[in-house]
């Protein structure tokens, strides 16, 4: 056997060599870039340019598996022929000089069986653009490619064996490696379950519930690189965009598309989108104030119940503006008739047909801006035909017309948002402490993140979109968005087109956020949504994935726990630790796991920020260094890292050490917090507590 694998090995090495020097030749054959001034040659270049990126893709790791293939005939009774391997990569490429493909792209139709096939004697099959293709699976084979050399290489189907099902080999293999300060893609290791995701209908809402490592947020991305490829010529990368919840989760998901050899998809947080959709007429009141409020401290479920943030995200909240907004739209058209000079006269009635029909379906501002224009060109227009020579009287209705226009009502998004909170104006039942506290926040030109998704809205109510529609929006950790963010973003689509992803188990912003998906869903017609749910965890062991859900205990508010796949690791372990050396137990810990060689990325994960300041200056008393994650960091750097457990989220770290899991940081209000800290780890996960054990886990024995 182990000389058949060696042979097997052997043979797939001379291929891959082949592969190489045929990709290498067309590279060569590309030559230098155009830099003349013919239209046609530039294009030409553009096609060229594109398709070097292509092959550089396939350079650094041609393909990843292979499938062979033997297609039944139209009729479905009889073969067409012998199998036929089909190699899978990044991206497609053709042999040198021909049309015979040399690798399949993984977005093409015939390489979602590689994901799909689970096993078994029975037909397989795809669907092309000329119909169901279905025939036999006869080998399926995982490699992983590194420098021009297969490195590992498995079989997890071979037709007729004993072993009738898709094996897990390799994906244990690759859920086993150590990770580093950046997410990586998947491509090689996608799970059905994923695929269906990625290749789901375009023109929907997709809703993703995704336990925590259940990789919803690369399924997410490599969605988009289907879309592309899927769509192409119908919807282009520039006109995508990813909201993520913070830069340096942006940073830390920045290498996985140009690993796709994706580019130019926008990505940005809510709220740099926000501000600069209002022109940056606000500045962001400062994030970790708002952090250290609901998360330094400790609050109650009352208070985050009647929170600013639910509040003003609710579609209550949005209702009420509606109405301001209806109101404006109602008081545009003058009721009363422009007189410019004696003779001269502009019906109310005159303009509102111009405002009502010819400006159509114009926003509200827009359209306002146009009437004032309207009325100008028509005083224009009179005084020619009536021959109106004498400057007196021109300059007289002109001076009319100024003060005329002027009387017509004209709002930003931020007087108008701002006239709700305060004087004859505010809304009536808007809770006196917040209208307060907003009026004096507006007035010093700054705005709460809370405030922006309704200051956006109002925005493109009042002057729309000045950018063209987006083609695709993606939505990471939608679980802590409010109504009224989403219902925001929905204005900027034609066709309702989003993947929109998150996990209700890790809502630790409630104050904000979502209970359940059915919030956000409804804002969307019968028939624009899906739904679907991700609760294999690939990113933990079973160990830790077990405790992780004692933590959640009852609480998962419909949502299924997460299971892991079955890749085992070390028990999970919780110990005491005195208040006198504490920081001794976290520094001794992190040297230990550091001189086993096992883990290339360690986090410290505390309960506050004031916490990990304290444990940050420790370690580096004692020759540790380490970094210090803070509310306004943009990128994450890997190695061993501090972290409070309200930044860690989306993050994941080989080992990870809770520092303090005593009943004093973590009450039953603070299970979602915790079960976030303990689901970053993927190998190795340690609680220590000072005091009483918390009582989330009460139910466990360790």
């Amino acid at each position: 056997m182990k000389m058949s694998q060696k042979t097997i090995q052997q043979e797939e090495q001379e291929r891959l060599n082949a592969a190489l020097q045929d990709i290498e030749a067309q590279l060569r054959a590309i030559g230098p870039r155009y830099t003349g001034n013919d239209f046609t040659e530039q294009m030409l270049d553009l096609q060229r340019e594109e398709r070097k990126n292509r092959l550089e893709v396939a350079r650094r790791e041609p393909y990843f598996g292979r499938i062979d293939f033997q297609e039944l005939t139209n009729d479905g009774k009889g073969d067409a022929g012998e199998p036929k391997p089909l190699y899978i990569g990044k991206a497609g490429v053709a042999k040198n000089g021909g049309n015979e493909l040399l690798v399949i792209d993984w977005r093409a139709p015939a390489a979602s069986m590689f994901y799909s096939f689970t096993g078994g004697d029975d037909p397989a099959g795809y669907a092309s653009p000329d119909g169901e293709v279905s025939g036999y699976v006869h080998l399926k084979r995982n490699f992983m490619i590194r420098n021009g050399e297969i490195v590992r290489l498995v079989d997890s189907y071979v037709r007729g064996q004993e072993e009738g099902a898709v094996s897990d080999e390799f994906l244990l293999y690759r859920l086993g490696e150590n990770k580093d300060n950046k997410l990586r893609d998947i491509v090689s290791t996608i799970q059905g379950e994923q695929d269906r995701i990625i290749r789901a209908e375009r023109n929907k809402a997709l809703f993703i519930q995704g336990v925590a490592g259940s990789g919803k947020t690369t399924v997410a991305l490599h969605r988009l690189a289907f879309l592309l490829y899927q769509y192409e010529g119908r919807i282009r990368a520039e006109r995508m965009i990813i909201f993520a919840p913070n830069r340096m989760f942006l940073d830390y998901i920045s290498g996985v598309l140009p690993e796709l050899g994706v580019g130019d998809i926008g990505q940005t947080t809510f709220a740099d989108w926000a501000l600069e959709l209002l022109e940056h007429s606000v500045r962001l009141s400062d994030p970790s104030e708002t952090m250290a409020y609901w998360f330094e401290e400790k609050r109650t479920k009352e208070e985050i119940e009647q929170s600013s943030g639910r509040w003003k995200g609710s579609l209550a909240f949005k209702d009420a503006i509606d109405r301001r907004l209806a109101e404006l739209q109602g008081s545009i058209v003058p009721d009363t008739a422009f007189v410019p000079l004696d003779g001269f006269t502009l019906k109310p009635e005159t303009m509102r047909e111009w405002y009502e029909t010819d400006y159509g379906e114009e926003t509200v501002m827009v359209k306002r801006d146009r009437l004032a224009s309207r009325i100008k060109r028509w005083l224009e227009s009179e005084l020619k035909h009536r021959g109106v020579a004498d400057k007196k009287k021109r300059s007289a209705a002109m001076a009319k017309l100024n003060s005329y226009v002027k009387r017509i009502p004209a709002f930003t998004a931020l007087q108008l948002y701002a006239s709700l909170f305060k004087g004859k104006t505010a809304l009536p039942d808007v809770p006196k402490s917040l209208a307060k506290a907003t009026s004096e926040r507006l007035g010093s030109g700054l705005a709460g993140a809370e405030d922006l998704a309704p200051l956006a809205y109002i925005q493109l109510k009042l002057y729309g979109l000045k950018v063209p529609p987006f083609d695709h929006i993606v939505i990471d950790e939608a679980q802590d968005y409010s109504p009224f963010q989403l219902e925001t973003l929905r204005l900027c689509q034609r066709t309702p087109s989003m993947t929109v992803l998150g996990d209700l188990q890790q809502g630790i912003h409630a104050y904000a956020g979502i209970q359940s998906w059915n919030e956000l869903m409804d804002l969307f017609p019968d028939g624009d949504t899906d739904f679907f749910e991700l609760n294999r965890s690939y990113r933990s062991t079973m160990e830790i994935i077990d405790f992780a859900n004692v933590i959640l205990g009852g609480m998962t508010g419909g949502v299924k726990p997460a299971v892991p796949v079955f890749r085992s690791g070390d028990p999970v372990r919780t110990e005491p630790a005195a208040e006198d050396n504490w920081l001794q137990s976290v520094a001794s810990t992190v040297t230990e796991w550091q001189a086993s060689g096992s883990y290339d990325t360690i986090s410290v994960i505390g309960r506050t920020a004031r916490e990990c300041e304290e444990i940050h200056r420790y370690l580096l008393s004692q020759g540790l260094e380490s970094s210090l994650v803070q509310s306004k960091q943009l990128t994450y750097g890997g190695g061993l890292t501090v972290v409070p457990v309200y930044l860690s989220k989306g993050l994941e770290f080989d080992a990870v050490l809770i520092a303090d899991a005593g009943s004093r940081n973590y009450e039953t209000i603070d299970a979602k917090l915790l079960y976030v800290g303990c689901t970053r780890a993927l190998h190795k996960l340690k609680l220590l507590y000072r005091g009483e054990r918390t009582p989330l886990l009460e139910g466990w024995e360790g």
